[in-house]
Formats: structure tokens, C-alpha cells, sequence
């Protein structure tokens, strides 16, 4: 099983720990059936740094790409309510990515995560996803490792957000890898041999290593 929709929303940013009991309490139980009442999002997942910083990671699965600019969350986006427009602010450094899926493997929820966000080369594009794509296919079938996707940034033409504005703006990605596993270590591998900058043959390389605090699923 593949990631549930065409899109995603794949979104990283810092919180000061002080401030954690308050986000996860309204990220859980306000923001995400929020977000999974809006037509086209499918499932929401949160993960917060492996290992102890202060970086969260988020995915939202979306049915269609359009579903990012539909009427009701570009409603929900800028009516933001008062528990969001107060936890916003503290979203530091924040990426946040509206994609294309370009390929995907494997699939459901893991307990650990890896992503990658990288920039091809400008005249290797097809190649660079025909590699990445090879090695994604495998990923399901390795032990320790469950799920592989590919996403490409692609940001909707429409004006900024009222909770963009609250956040003071956001940054985006624009090539994204999340492999997911059941095994820390097995993900860990995958940084300096498959998934590694040199081995893919792309420029600006960061990754980042997550545990799952919550997942949601529209139909729940």
C-alpha cells in the first residue's frame, strides 16, 4: 500500500520543549480533526526529532492536488481559531511543502522516519527520479525498513495565508524523500549508502531522522 492520495503536505519546523505539552495537546486534539475535516485530506501523521532536538515533521496525505487550493482549506487557512493563532507563532524555522507524488512504495504508519530534501541537478531530472524510483521500489522488502515516496514541491499560485502571515512566512523544499521503518538503525543506514547525496547525485542535501507521536485518519 502507497501513500493514501496524488499529494501531500510535508511540513518541518522547531518548537522550544518548554512549549511541547501544549502544541501536541492542540495539534492532536484541535488541529488535526480540523485539518481531516476538510475534503480531499486523508490522514495526518506527527513526528518529533529522534534524536532530542526540537524539530517536528509533519504529512498530511491528500487525495488530489487541487485539494490544496480548494475552497474550504483555503477557508480553514486563513480562519485560523484562537488556539491556532496562538500556537503559530512558536512554529520556528518552518518548511512547509506542497507536493506532487511522484512515486511511492510500501506504505501505512511506521515508527521511525527519515527524510531527505535535496535539489536535483537541473538537466538530470528524469534520471535522478529513475534512480531515486529504483531505489524506493526495494525499500519495502528490506528488514527494518517498511515504505519509500518521492515528493516534489509544487506551490499553488494563491495569495499568502492568514496563518502565514501569523508564522511570518514559510520556506519550502523542493525535492522530498520520507522512507519509513520499524528499525531506526536500518533507516539510519540508508544516509550514507542509497539515499546518500553522492550515490543519488544531488546538490543541497539535508536529512533528518523523526519518531511517530500520532497519526489520523479522516475516517476515524
Amino acid at each position: 500500500m502507497a501513500l493514501l492520495g496524488q499529494a501531500a503536505l510535508a511540513m518541518w519546523w522547531d518548537l522550544t520543549p518548554a512549549l511541547r505539552p501544549e502544541f501536541e495537546d492542540w495539534h492532536s486534539h484541535e488541529h488535526f480533526p480540523e485539518r481531516l475535516r476538510v475534503p480531499g485530506f486523508l490522514r495526518a501523521s506527527r513526528w518529533a526529532s529522534s534524536t532530542g532536538g526540537e524539530g517536528f515533521f509533519v504529512m498530511y496525505e491528500l487525495a488530489e492536488y487541487e485539494t490544496l487550493t480548494s475552497a474550504p482549506y483555503r477557508e480553514r487557512l486563513n480562519n485560523p481559531t484562537p488556539w491556532s493563532t496562538k500556537m503559530m507563532p512558536h512554529h520556528r524555522n518552518m518548511v512547509r511543502s506542497q507536493c506532487r507524488v511522484l512515486e511511492s512504495y510500501g506504505g501505512g504508519v511506521s515508527g521511525s522516519l527519515l527524510t531527505m530534501r535535496f535539489s536535483p541537478l537541473p538537466n538530470q531530472l528524469e534520471q535522478t527520479r529513475a534512480k531515486i524510483a529504483d531505489v524506493l521500489r526495494s525499500l519495502p522488502d528490506k528488514i527494518g525498513l517498511t515504505s519509500g515516496h518521492l515528493l516534489q514541491t509544487e506551490t499553488p499560485q494563491i495569495a499568502e495565508t492568514t496563518e502565514q502571515k501569523i508564522r511570518g512566512g514559510d520556506a519550502a523544499a523542493d525535492w522530498i524523500i520520507v522512507a519509513g521503518g520499524y528499525d531506526a538503525a536500518a533507516l539510519e543506514a540508508l544516509r550514507d549508502g542509497p539515499l546518500s547525496a553522492d550515490s543519488l547525485n544531488v546538490g543541497g542535501a539535508r536529512y533528518d531522522s523523526f519518531q511517530l507521536r500520532y497519526s489520523k485518519m479522516a475516517a476515524e
